[in-house]
């Protein structure tokens, strides 16, 4: 089908169905060309292959984030249990893998679960992520949902993206540049957002649905990102929007895909589900240890989902008629079985994250019904390994933009005398997050007024990687950091924010790291330096909240700086959204860099700032 062809698509609200769900924008319709059975069966043979969170990892993802666990072992040094694990992903690998799965299939899809693009590595976000979704058309994919990440930088990117055309970013402004290689075509894969309305015009700023024929076989899928988005995404990239529940709106558009003549339906969600340490068995001495899922965690295999995880109660209530869920956002990996509200088996899965994993499920299709053979749904994930030939035309596109960010990437910022990591100590402190803080603070550009901030805050969540000492590719020299570096830390491109906070405000947001929203997974804020408080399962403890030795003052206020995400209210920190007088700065990863610059070389001082466990 000429590329075209679906851009120039009116965009029309369907006919109201029910909730039909909050007007939807013209559904896409597309047909795959495949070889006319000459024996046409009763039932035929459908592969469907599906990934998710790719975040625009282009190039074969390095240290933790480039391995997955295959197996156990004991440690003899400690006696122990220990993750075998392999490295995998990277998409030159993952477009030969999913070429290479193709093969025998005359009647095969590729689908995502969203977060393809967004927080992603500065050879993709320097340019948009114009290149990740040129690398994902030249892979064959042929539908996703849009995931929370893709609204990093506003829904009208987001369809900028779908759809096309460059930006006049003034060639490399903010460290980005659109169109650098050639004008930006866009999306040669449908990308839905059937639960995400524009209040404006009370549509869906994408399509609802994308139906797909392949000789005989029709398959209708309805893609959505979790309901909590604007609870994890930057205030302003969801300004003007409207986030519908996912159970109500999937479930009013089965009778839309009905009257179309669509019974097999598949629903694309970026939501996903937690996994429980697996038991494993020493072979040697018996004794079960409890270890970490491997990748190819499945529940027929004797696992299971995490009770309380968001997806299992959407996937309980979809529709019947709804035959299989693929989901995201967690980057775990598991095939698993949630029974519909008839209590029949309904497949859902997830593949990890980064394209290391991709999951091929194989079905059965009845000619006559018309329908998916619930019972022939069988599905597996599958490794994403480095030892098969890469795609080339992968390889082109990575070079080429390779070649455009250098002038950005090899920018030395200064050295470090050590990794500092990211991990937290008991306490929920981190070497990493007091020097993201610490730049936070020093960044000048949220100076207003003569309101000087003094107390700085950061998200664990935004910091994506740990500032290793080793050299790069670019060759610098050990312990030099370069922008690239720097940029993998804090991917966001978020804007600094200072505003006034009463001390019970900041009391209140200390709480809230442990309690709501955040009690089942405690989310520890990193702060400034002269910043100091003992935690507690339930909260700072009273009177323990000192700035420069001093207590602070319930009644008085302060002047804090924060990133435009935690300052919109993201990942539950309300108390940030009763702060008055906001002012605007530059990007963290400016101030990022600039701290790094003038604090050359940097070592991480002790983690003393918050004491206590939660």
């Amino acid at each position: 089908m000429p590329r075209n062809t679906r851009k120039l698509r009116p965009a029309v609200a369907v006919a109201a169905v029910a909730l039909a769900a909050a007007a939807v924008a013209t559904p896409v319709a597309t047909s795959a060309s495949a070889q006319p059975d000459s024996a046409r069966k009763h039932l035929v043979d459908v592969q469907l292959l599906s990934f998710n969170d790719f975040h625009g990892n282009l190039e074969a993802p390095s240290g933790s984030s480039g391995r997955l666990i295959t197996g156990h072992h004991i440690d003899p040094a400690t006696g122990k249990p220990v993750d075998d694990t392999v490295n995998v992903g990277g998409v030159e690998y993952l477009a030969s893998h999913l070429a290479e799965a193709r093969k025998g299939h005359a009647r095969s899809l590729t689908v995502a679960a969203g977060d393809l693009i967004g927080a992603s590595p500065l050879l993709s976000a320097a340019f948009h992520d114009e290149p990740s979704i040129e690398a994902l058309n030249k892979l064959g994919l042929d539908v996703t949902a849009v995931g929370n990440h893709e609204f990093d930088e506003g829904y009208k990117e987001l369809q900028r993206i779908d759809a096309g055309g460059c930006i006049d970013d003034g060639d490399g402004k903010d460290n980005q540049n659109s169109c650098a290689a050639h004008e930006y075509q866009g999306a040669d894969f449908d990308i839905l957002a059937s639960n995400v309305i524009e209040d404006a015009s009370g549509k869906t700023i994408l399509p609802a649905y994308s139906i797909k024929e392949l000789d005989g076989v029709k398959i209708g899928f309805i893609g959505m990102t979790l309901e909590a988005t604007p609870d994890i995404v930057t205030a302003e990239g969801v300004k003007g929007l409207t986030f519908k529940d996912e159970v109500e709106t999937a479930n009013a558009l089965v009778p839309v895909l009905k009257k179309k003549g669509v019974k097999a339906i598949v629903t694309l969600i970026h939501e996903g589900a937690n996994l429980p340490k697996e038991k494993w068995t020493d072979p040697a001495t018996g004794k079960v240890y409890e270890v970490n899922a491997r990748y190819d965690y499945t529940c027929e295999g004797g696992g299971e989902l995490v009770a309380g995880s968001p997806i299992v109660p959407i996937a309980q209530n979809l529709d019947p008629e709804i035959d299989m869920v693929v989901t995201g956002h967690t980057h775990n990996p598991y095939v698993c079985d949630v029974p519909d509200p008839d209590g029949k088996s309904r497949l859902i899965t997830s593949a990890s994250s980064f394209g290391r994993l991709y999951t091929e499920t194989n079905l059965k299709y009845d000619l006559k019904s018309r329908d998916i053979v619930r019972s022939s749904v069988k599905g597996s994930n599958l490794l994403v390994t480095r030892d098969i030939a890469k795609a080339p035309e992968q390889t082109t596109l990575i070079n080429t933009y390779k070649e455009l960010v250098k002038p950005i990437a090899s920018r030395v910022l200064g050295s470090i005398s050590t990794d500092i990591k990211r991990d937290q100590n008991a306490a929920g402190e981190s070497a990493l997050g007091d020097l993201i803080a610490d730049a936070q603070l020093a960044d000048q550009s949220t100076v207003v007024n003569g309101q000087v901030p003094v107390i700085a805050f950061m998200n664990p969540g935004g910091i994506r990687a740990d500032l290793t000492a080793a050299s790069s590719p670019y060759g610098e020299a050990v312990g030099d950091v370069t922008y690239d570096e720097a940029f993998n830390v804090q991917p966001f491109n978020n804007y600094l924010v200072s505003l006034t906070m009463t001390g019970q405000d900041i009391y209140d947001l200390l709480t809230q790291q442990v309690t709501g929203a955040n009690a089942a997974s405690h989310k520890i804020l990193q702060v400034s330096k002269g910043f100091t408080y003992q935690i507690s399962p339930t909260g700072p403890v009273d009177g323990s909240v000192m700035l420069n030795g001093q207590p602070i003052d319930k009644a008085a206020s302060y002047r804090v700086v924060t990133n435009s995400f935690l300052q919109g209210g993201g990942d539950a920190f309300a108390a940030f959204t009763k702060g008055t007088d906001p002012y605007y700065g530059g990007l963290d990863i400016d101030a990022f860099s600039a701290y790094l610059e003038a604090n050359s070389p940097y070592t991480p001082g002790p983690l003393d700032r918050i004491t206590g466990t939660h």
